[in-house]
């Protein structure tokens, strides 16, 4: 059977390794990260408060193609996911975690956590990862579901032009800061959007369930996170906090717990191109930089791979 390798386990790439196990390719993913999640991360724990938790990439998903709308009805029925009128009328997030639809899939499929893929290495037939700690061959192709700025230096060598697309669409960066208090504050709802240093902040123990701890995610907007980038977590935490009660229109208040999270690679280009696929060097990519900042665009791209790959 042909074996696929696929590098990156988010939303892109385990709907592309679903959707080419249902045409019967065999598939291998490898992911850096240490659970399913990418940008569709979550954070649980205890604060002095009482249990907490954050959806710190992704705040939610909405549905407009007709299969990804299906696949929100399917994940629903199975408990994955629920409304959260919040954030829109067509908004939906994970439960009881945003990575929830991604657990799920990620459970059938041979996933390897905690492996980078440092370089490509063509074989007699097929291609070989090479990265620390791996050296795996036998694959007849190769597909990338990671940011841009890294399918770039991956496929540079072997398939330039595919390289090309991926480093000319780099993403913008976040910077999150996660703050559980010891009472709700009063804000009115549960979502706050500005054009100020937060460009989003959500009550994350609204969202269905979620831990009653009063808990909020406050995303910086990308003009905001490029000027801080390189700063320091702690200090970009307290900015941030800041930056909310003043857009919030509240005094300070103490925090139970306050943390920071850099997405690097947060806000997807848009290369308007569905997929990357060179039939020949059997390489592709997919992503939601490709098409759009979406969870959607993510599972419509990596199934789109899949059928390029079956077919070409």
């Amino acid at each position: 059977m042909e074996r696929i390798a696929i590098v990156g386990a988010g939303m892109a790439g385990l709907a592309c390794a679903e959707a080419l196990r249902e045409r019967g390719f065999a598939t291998a993913l490898f992911d850096k990260g240490r659970k399913p999640g990418g940008r569709m991360s979550s954070r649980s724990g205890d604060s002095p408060a009482g249990p907490v938790g954050f959806d710190h990439g992704a705040q939610y998903m909405t549905g407009r193609d007709p299969a990804f709308v299906a696949r929100l009805a399917a994940w629903r029925e199975a408990g994955l996911v629920a409304p959260w009128p919040a954030a829109g009328a067509e908004a939906w997030v994970g439960v009881p975690a945003m990575n929830a639809p991604l657990v799920a899939l990620a459970r059938d499929l041979p996933v390897r956590w905690e492996t980078r893929v440092d370089g490509l290495v063509r074989e007699a037939v097929g291609w070989r990862l090479q990265g620390d700690g791996l050296d795996e061959g036998g694959f007849s192709a190769v597909l990338t579901a990671i940011p841009a700025e890294q399918t770039g230096p991956l496929l540079a060598d072997h398939a330039p032009a595919l390289a090309e697309v991926a480093l000319g669409t780099p993403s913008a960066p976040c910077w999150t800061a996660m703050a559980a208090f010891p009472e709700r504050l009063y804000v009115a709802g549960d979502v706050l959007r500005t054009d100020g240093a937060v460009g989003w902040a959500a009550r994350n123990s609204a969202k269905p369930g979620r831990p009653a701890t009063e808990a909020w995610v406050i995303q910086a907007g990308p003009d905001w996170s490029r000027a801080h980038l390189e700063e320091g977590a702690d200090a970009v935490a307290q900015a941030l906090l800041a930056a909310f009660f003043a857009a919030a229109g509240l005094a300070p208040v103490a925090t139970a717990l306050l943390k920071a999270h850099r997405w690097r690679y947060a806000r997807s280009g848009a290369a308007r191109r569905e997929v990357l696929w060179d039939s020949r060097a059997r390489l592709g990519a997919c992503g939601d930089w490709l098409t759009g900042p979406r969870v959607e665009n993510a599972w419509l791209s990596g199934r789109r791979l899949a059928e390029a790959v079956t077919t070409g």
